[in-house]
């Protein structure tokens, strides 16, 4: 049977360089990075040529780039330490984040008594930018700002800059999720004045278990994780030099690609969004990820015209024909309560449609699309289901 991957947004592949290298370093390289004899320091240089290959890259210094396991653990590192040490009173996000930031804030809630504030979002699914503005001069609390650079279900990119601006001016802190934008947009975090980032390795072709939190120097921030003084104290436990070696490798092939590979998956994306408006009459596509200036390049979620006693069985379908998408996020797929980030801004009407995210990466082409695409009309068409 075919196989066509178009869950990207998911994980991704690891690049085959990258497996090489982690190859590499497992089998050379045995010290613990903590150890101060030659195979322990050979191991430390590793990770901290990692870091500085990264910070380079953002524009920012090796000591503000602290290893995690990912994006959830950079997320939780940041809204609990900067509630817990730096006193935040109030936390201004949006109803459309990532589950790493939802629940780390209601945990804040719950523990600490923190105020919460949600943003207005627009028919668009996008964060109305005059509702933070209001927010953010409603009280002289100590506020932090956390909302994701591009939401990773429907592709909407936040105006960061602007975002930046409006909380230096009010004298708040700015946490963004940047999973789903490091490794396929520059970034420069000196031009735009962040304080804290998420990224996760998995999503731009490197190995699961590994990521980063960008935390702006003098911070104050303190470990969530308690032992030993790896990771300049801001994460105890031995650190996973293959791992982050095999993070430094795939961040590197992304930027060297980084135009190479933005205009093919930008003309897959453009392919299948005209594809499916050919072919699947009635086809909508959810919040902006149909715009290419107001949406990553990397994802579209699409509303499909099922009839209602269809609706169940179109994941199920795909999936027999060997086709791996999403019908959101992967972290909440097999809950029946459908998308949180769909359902705070879609129409009642297209509530009971199924919505299903395609995400692309250069090994997409443009015969993936189309037989996709001709598995959805030939499902849509035909009257009655049929699983062979």
């Amino acid at each position: 049977m075919r196989q066509v991957y178009f869950d990207n947004a998911a994980t991704t592949s690891i690049h085959p360089r990258v497996i090489d290298r982690m190859i590499e370093v497992m089998r050379d390289v045995p010290g613990n990075p903590s150890s101060t004899h030659a195979v322990g320091r050979k191991a430390k240089s590793l990770i901290e040529n990692a870091r500085k290959t990264i910070a380079k890259q953002l524009n920012v210094t090796a000591g503000e780039i602290i290893f995690t396991s990912g994006g959830t653990e950079a997320d939780n590192l940041i809204i609990n330490s900067c509630v817990r040490d730096l006193g935040v009173e109030q936390i201004i996000t949006s109803p459309i984040e990532h589950h790493a930031v939802v629940h780390a804030v209601e945990q804040m809630e719950n523990q600490y008594d923190v105020e919460i504030k949600l943003v207005d979002i627009k028919a668009c699914g996008s964060v109305d930018l005059d509702s933070l503005k209001n927010l953010l001069k409603a009280s002289a609390k100590k506020k932090l700002v956390s909302l994701m650079h591009i939401n990773n279900e429907i592709g909407n990119m936040l105006d960061i800059d602007a975002v930046s601006q409006l909380c230096k001016k009010n004298d708040a802190l700015f946490h963004s999720d940047m999973v789903q934008s490091v490794g396929h947009f520059k970034i420069d975090l000196q031009a735009t004045p962040v304080d804290f980032i998420a990224a996760s390795a998995h999503k731009f072709h490197g190995p699961k278990g590994v990521g980063f939190a960008y935390i702006r120097k003098n911070s104050k921030l303190r470990p969530l994780i308690f032992g030993g003084g790896q990771e300049r104290g801001a994460r105890a436990g031995t650190e996973s030099v293959h791992n982050i070696v095999g993070l430094e490798e795939a961040f590197k092939i992304s930027y060297e690609n980084l135009d190479q590979d933005r205009k093919h998956i930008q003309q897959i994306k453009d392919y299948f969004k005209d594809s499916l408006k050919a072919k699947v009459p009635g086809v909508k596509f959810n919040g902006n990820c149909g715009d290419n200036d107001k949406s990553t390049y990397t994802l579209l979620n699409v509303c499909l015209p099922v009839p209602p006693e269809k609706n169940l069985l179109l994941l199920f379908q795909l999936d027999l024909k060997g086709i791996a998408c999403s019908k959101g996020s992967a972290c909440q797929s097999g809950s029946d309560q459908g998308s949180h980030v769909l359902n705070a801004f879609l129409s009642d009407e297209d509530k009971q449609k199924p919505s299903v995210r395609f995400s692309f990466s250069h090994e997409n082409t443009k015969d993936d699309v189309d037989y996709t695409v001709d598995v959805i009309k030939q499902f849509i068409e035909e009257p009655a289901f049929s699983a062979s």
